[in-house]
Protein backbone atom coordinates (compact mmCIF):
# COMPACT_ATOMS: atom_id res chain seq x y z
CA UNK A 1 0.00 0.00 0.00
CA UNK A 2 1.47 3.44 -0.87
CA UNK A 3 2.75 5.36 2.17
CA UNK A 4 2.73 9.13 2.57
CA UNK A 5 4.02 11.54 5.18
CA UNK A 6 1.17 13.76 6.36
CA UNK A 7 2.25 16.16 9.16
CA UNK A 8 -1.31 16.89 10.28
CA UNK A 9 -3.45 15.78 13.23
CA UNK A 10 -4.92 12.41 12.30
CA UNK A 11 -7.94 10.69 13.84
CA UNK A 12 -10.45 8.03 12.74
CA UNK A 13 -13.10 9.52 10.47
CA UNK A 14 -11.23 12.75 9.83
CA UNK A 15 -11.66 14.24 6.36
CA UNK A 16 -8.43 15.94 5.32
CA UNK A 17 -6.74 17.44 2.29
CA UNK A 18 -3.29 15.98 1.77
CA UNK A 19 -0.25 18.28 1.87
CA UNK A 20 0.95 19.32 -1.62
CA UNK A 21 3.88 16.89 -1.78
CA UNK A 22 1.74 13.89 -0.80
CA UNK A 23 -1.05 14.99 -3.18
CA UNK A 24 1.39 15.17 -6.10
CA UNK A 25 2.64 11.69 -5.29
CA UNK A 26 -0.91 10.31 -5.20
CA UNK A 27 -1.60 11.86 -8.60
CA UNK A 28 1.63 10.51 -10.08
CA UNK A 29 0.58 7.04 -8.96
CA UNK A 30 -2.80 7.59 -10.68
CA UNK A 31 -4.73 6.57 -7.58
CA UNK A 32 -8.51 6.95 -7.69
CA UNK A 33 -11.32 7.55 -5.17
CA UNK A 34 -11.77 4.41 -3.14
CA UNK A 35 -8.09 3.45 -3.22
CA UNK A 36 -6.42 2.76 0.13
CA UNK A 37 -3.21 4.45 1.29
CA UNK A 38 -1.14 4.61 4.48
CA UNK A 39 -0.39 7.88 6.28
CA UNK A 40 2.07 8.72 9.05
CA UNK A 41 2.61 12.06 10.76
CA UNK A 42 5.75 11.34 12.77
CA UNK A 43 3.93 11.08 16.09
CA UNK A 44 3.94 7.28 16.20
CA UNK A 45 2.35 4.47 14.28
CA UNK A 46 0.54 4.83 10.97
CA UNK A 47 -2.99 5.26 9.68
CA UNK A 48 -4.97 3.65 6.89
CA UNK A 49 -6.91 6.11 4.76
CA UNK A 50 -9.13 6.09 1.69
CA UNK A 51 -8.96 8.53 -1.20
CA UNK A 52 -12.31 10.34 -1.43
CA UNK A 53 -11.65 13.03 -4.05
CA UNK A 54 -9.06 13.72 -6.73
CA UNK A 55 -8.83 17.40 -7.69
CA UNK A 56 -6.62 18.96 -10.32
CA UNK A 57 -3.92 19.72 -7.76
CA UNK A 58 -5.37 18.55 -4.46
CA UNK A 59 -6.45 15.23 -2.97
CA UNK A 60 -8.93 14.55 -0.16
CA UNK A 61 -8.88 11.43 1.99
CA UNK A 62 -10.79 9.94 4.90
CA UNK A 63 -8.65 8.68 7.77
CA UNK A 64 -9.59 5.19 8.93
CA UNK A 65 -7.80 3.08 11.53
CA UNK A 66 -4.55 3.53 13.45
CA UNK A 67 -1.84 0.89 13.76
CA UNK A 68 0.61 1.53 16.59
CA UNK A 69 3.48 -0.27 14.83
CA UNK A 70 6.96 1.19 15.39
CA UNK A 71 10.00 0.42 13.26
CA UNK A 72 12.61 2.58 14.98
CA UNK A 73 15.97 1.29 16.15
CA UNK A 74 16.24 0.37 19.80
CA UNK A 75 19.20 2.75 20.09
CA UNK A 76 19.27 6.35 18.86
CA UNK A 77 22.29 6.98 16.64
CA UNK A 78 22.91 10.61 15.72
CA UNK A 79 25.28 11.43 12.85
CA UNK A 80 27.43 14.55 12.62
CA UNK A 81 29.00 14.48 9.17
CA UNK A 82 31.46 16.69 7.36
CA UNK A 83 29.36 17.49 4.30
CA UNK A 84 30.48 15.63 1.17
CA UNK A 85 30.07 17.45 -2.13
CA UNK A 86 27.56 17.21 -4.94
CA UNK A 87 24.98 14.41 -4.77
CA UNK A 88 26.88 12.43 -2.14
CA UNK A 89 25.22 14.28 0.74
CA UNK A 90 21.82 13.53 -0.80
CA UNK A 91 22.75 9.85 -0.98
CA UNK A 92 24.04 9.91 2.60
CA UNK A 93 20.79 11.40 3.93
CA UNK A 94 18.68 8.86 2.05
CA UNK A 95 20.65 5.80 3.13
CA UNK A 96 21.16 6.99 6.71
CA UNK A 97 17.40 7.47 7.01
CA UNK A 98 16.73 3.99 5.66
CA UNK A 99 19.22 2.52 8.12
CA UNK A 100 17.61 4.28 11.07
CA UNK A 101 19.63 7.40 11.93
CA UNK A 102 17.84 9.41 14.62
CA UNK A 103 19.17 12.72 13.30
CA UNK A 104 21.82 14.11 10.96
CA UNK A 105 23.92 17.20 11.64
CA UNK A 106 25.72 18.54 8.55
CA UNK A 107 29.13 19.91 9.57
CA UNK A 108 31.16 22.57 7.76
CA UNK A 109 34.74 21.37 8.29
CA UNK A 110 38.05 22.77 7.10
CA UNK A 111 38.22 20.30 4.20
CA UNK A 112 34.55 20.50 3.25
CA UNK A 113 34.12 21.21 -0.45
CA UNK A 114 30.48 22.19 0.07
CA UNK A 115 30.20 25.64 1.67
CA UNK A 116 26.75 26.80 2.76
CA UNK A 117 25.43 29.89 4.50
CA UNK A 118 22.29 31.96 4.78
CA UNK A 119 19.45 31.30 2.35
CA UNK A 120 21.44 28.70 0.44
CA UNK A 121 22.00 26.71 3.63
CA UNK A 122 18.30 26.89 4.50
CA UNK A 123 17.34 25.63 1.04
CA UNK A 124 19.74 22.70 1.27
CA UNK A 125 18.46 21.81 4.72
CA UNK A 126 14.87 21.77 3.41
CA UNK A 127 16.02 19.69 0.42
CA UNK A 128 17.71 17.14 2.69
CA UNK A 129 14.68 17.00 5.00
CA UNK A 130 12.49 16.23 1.98
CA UNK A 131 14.85 13.40 1.02
CA UNK A 132 14.56 11.98 4.55
CA UNK A 133 10.75 12.13 4.34
CA UNK A 134 10.76 10.31 1.00
CA UNK A 135 13.11 7.66 2.39
CA UNK A 136 10.76 7.11 5.35
CA UNK A 137 7.82 6.66 2.99
CA UNK A 138 9.79 4.03 1.08
CA UNK A 139 11.37 2.08 3.95
CA UNK A 140 8.46 1.98 6.40
CA UNK A 141 9.73 4.31 9.12
CA UNK A 142 7.01 6.23 10.92
CA UNK A 143 9.26 8.85 12.51
CA UNK A 144 11.27 11.20 10.32
CA UNK A 145 14.85 11.96 11.43
CA UNK A 146 15.67 15.63 11.88
CA UNK A 147 18.15 17.07 9.40
CA UNK A 148 19.66 20.02 11.25
CA UNK A 149 20.90 23.25 9.74
CA UNK A 150 24.59 23.13 8.76
CA UNK A 151 27.00 24.32 11.44
CA UNK A 152 30.71 24.89 11.76
CA UNK A 153 32.37 22.11 13.74
CA UNK A 154 33.39 24.35 16.65
CA UNK A 155 29.88 25.79 16.94
CA UNK A 156 28.30 22.34 16.96
CA UNK A 157 30.70 20.99 19.57
CA UNK A 158 29.67 23.78 21.93
CA UNK A 159 26.02 22.71 21.80
CA UNK A 160 26.24 18.92 21.56
CA UNK A 161 23.85 17.33 24.10
CA UNK A 162 25.62 16.10 27.21
CA UNK A 163 23.82 12.74 27.35
CA UNK A 164 24.96 9.74 25.37
CA UNK A 165 28.22 8.36 24.05
CA UNK A 166 30.32 10.64 21.83
CA UNK A 167 32.47 8.93 19.22
CA UNK A 168 34.88 10.32 16.64
CA UNK A 169 35.64 8.12 13.65
CA UNK A 170 39.42 8.29 13.39
CA UNK A 171 42.45 6.40 12.11
CA UNK A 172 44.51 7.49 15.10
CA UNK A 173 46.52 4.85 16.91
CA UNK A 174 44.63 3.54 19.92
CA UNK A 175 41.16 4.01 18.44
CA UNK A 176 38.78 1.29 19.62
CA UNK A 177 36.57 -0.63 17.18
CA UNK A 178 33.32 1.31 16.84
CA UNK A 179 30.99 -1.35 18.23
CA UNK A 180 33.24 -1.83 21.25
CA UNK A 181 33.61 1.90 21.89
CA UNK A 182 29.86 2.48 21.64
CA UNK A 183 28.97 0.05 24.42
CA UNK A 184 25.60 -1.59 24.66
CA UNK A 185 22.96 1.04 25.43
CA UNK A 186 22.01 4.69 25.31
CA UNK A 187 22.12 7.26 22.53
CA UNK A 188 25.36 7.70 20.60
CA UNK A 189 26.78 10.58 18.57
CA UNK A 190 29.06 9.62 15.68
CA UNK A 191 31.23 12.37 14.19
CA UNK A 192 33.31 12.04 11.03
CA UNK A 193 34.87 14.30 8.45
CA UNK A 194 34.22 15.11 4.78
CA UNK A 195 36.42 14.24 1.82
CA UNK A 196 39.95 14.29 3.18
CA UNK A 197 38.72 13.80 6.75
CA UNK A 198 38.95 16.16 9.69
CA UNK A 199 42.22 17.95 10.24
CA UNK A 200 44.40 16.99 13.21
CA UNK A 201 43.37 20.24 14.88
CA UNK A 202 39.67 19.46 14.38
CA UNK A 203 40.12 15.97 15.79
CA UNK A 204 41.89 17.46 18.81
CA UNK A 205 38.97 19.86 19.26
CA UNK A 206 36.51 16.96 19.25
CA UNK A 207 38.59 14.94 21.70
CA UNK A 208 38.77 17.93 24.03
CA UNK A 209 34.95 18.16 23.82
CA UNK A 210 34.65 14.62 25.15
CA UNK A 211 34.60 12.51 21.99
CA UNK A 212 36.38 9.15 22.10
CA UNK A 213 38.28 7.94 19.01
CA UNK A 214 36.69 4.94 17.29
CA UNK A 215 37.58 3.01 14.18
CA UNK A 216 35.78 1.25 11.34
CA UNK A 217 38.98 -0.54 10.36
CA UNK A 218 42.27 0.26 8.65
CA UNK A 219 40.87 1.41 5.30
CA UNK A 220 40.05 5.02 4.42
CA UNK A 221 36.34 5.22 3.61
CA UNK A 222 34.47 7.91 1.73
CA UNK A 223 32.43 10.19 3.99
CA UNK A 224 29.10 8.73 2.89
CA UNK A 225 30.41 5.16 3.21
CA UNK A 226 31.59 5.85 6.78
CA UNK A 227 28.07 6.91 7.81
CA UNK A 228 26.50 3.80 6.30
CA UNK A 229 29.11 1.49 7.83
CA UNK A 230 28.69 3.05 11.28
CA UNK A 231 24.92 2.75 11.19
CA UNK A 232 25.09 -0.85 9.96
CA UNK A 233 27.17 -1.74 13.01
CA UNK A 234 25.22 0.22 15.59
CA UNK A 235 21.63 -0.07 14.34
CA UNK A 236 21.12 -3.12 12.15
CA UNK A 237 22.77 -5.47 14.62
CA UNK A 238 20.50 -4.27 17.42
CA UNK A 239 16.81 -5.22 17.81
CA UNK A 240 14.26 -2.73 16.52
CA UNK A 241 11.35 -1.25 18.47
CA UNK A 242 8.11 -2.93 17.50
Amino acid sequence: MPRFHCPLPLAPGAQITLPPAAARHVQVLRLQPGDAITLFNGEGGEWTATVTRMGRSDVDVEVCTHDGVEREAARAVHLAVGMPANERMDWLVEKATELGAASIQPIAAARSVLKLAGERAAKRQAHWQAIAISACEQCGRNRVPTIHAPLALADWLHQTPAEGMRLLLSLRAGSQPLAQAAGQAGPVWVLHGPEGGLTAQEEDLALTAGFAPASLGPRVLRAETASVAALAQLVLQAPSLR
